[in-house]
């Protein structure tokens, strides 16, 4: 549904527009009646008007040509403040986001390292855990992975699944290499030093326990927070999805943001 805003704007337009095109006629009527009347009066050399065309008189079409050119700019003036309009209620609902996100550089289970900077270009499901993690963590990196799955189907790899360890003194480049290859194929596992996932998951607004001078060898649970980020092809928050989030309300998210993304860019990324 469209804001009454740009409703009422719609409406207010059509009565402007009716009035002046009530006006233009009234106007063009009382100078034919006028002209005509005139006409039908002999001139000395005892002709007729010969600048009178029937009862639409070169007065009134100019009267009309300058009432219509008035028109036209009056109303291209409406629809540029008209696309203003909706230009800035896009831009409030993007200011109204939370600020999630931000600067890391991190390492890939491929040892390769990954910035905040590649997240562009596709839109992105974050999901911060460790490959320790009894059962949550896998239960929602399997409904992450679905819901990559079911949008693979409708509009091909654009959607881009990410894991990022919050316990990186157990979690090394060969054990998320592990982890990560029982979920999607297209899964990127990340890890870090402790300073550097600590300052990502607060850019991320993440909570996370692990202890920083825990060992590898060391036994031990995280508590962490239980959600995974949506991310647009800019790499900007979009939503959350917390363990009470199914894979359609999921999807059914994905697909609205990608259906606006598409109408304002042409492009579903």
């Amino acid at each position: 549904m469209r804001p009454a805003s740009l409703l009422s704007l719609s409406v207010r337009h059509r009565l402007q527009y009716r009035r002046c095109v009530a006006r233009i006629s009234q106007t063009c009527r009382a100078l034919s009646i006028s002209r005509v009347t005139k006409v039908e009066e002999p001139f000395p050399s005892g002709g007729k008007d010969r600048a009178a065309v029937g009862v639409f008189t070169p007065q009134a079409a100019a009267l009309f040509v300058l009432t219509g050119g008035g028109l036209f700019w009056y109303f291209q003036q409406e629809k540029q403040k008209l696309a203003e309009q909706r230009q800035k209620e896009l831009e409030d609902k993007q200011v109204g986001r939370p600020n999630v996100g931000g600067p890391f550089t991190l390492t890939t289970h491929l040892g390769e390292t990954f910035t905040e900077q590649d997240l562009r270009g596709k839109w992105s499901l974050i999901y911060f855990g460790f490959t320790n993690c009894p059962d949550i963590c896998p239960e929602e990196l399997d409904k992450m992975s679905a819901a990559v799955d079911s949008l693979d189907k409708e509009y091909g790899p654009i959607v881009r699944p990410v894991f990022i360890s919050v316990d990186p003194a157990r979690d090394t480049v060969p054990q998320v290499r592990r982890y990560v290859s029982d979920f999607h194929p297209r899964l990127i596992g990340l890890t870090g030093a402790y300073d550097t996932v600590k300052a990502t998951c607060k850019a991320y607004r993440v909570y996370f326990s692990t202890p920083p001078d825990a060992k590898a060898t060391d036994d031990y649970l995280v508590d962490h927070s239980i959600f995974f980020y949506f991310m647009d092809p800019e790499g900007k928050f979009v939503d959350a999805f917390g363990k009470a989030s199914t894979v359609e309300d999921v999807v059914a998210r994905v697909e609205k943001e990608i259906q606006v993304w598409k109408g304002r860019t042409g492009s579903p990324v």
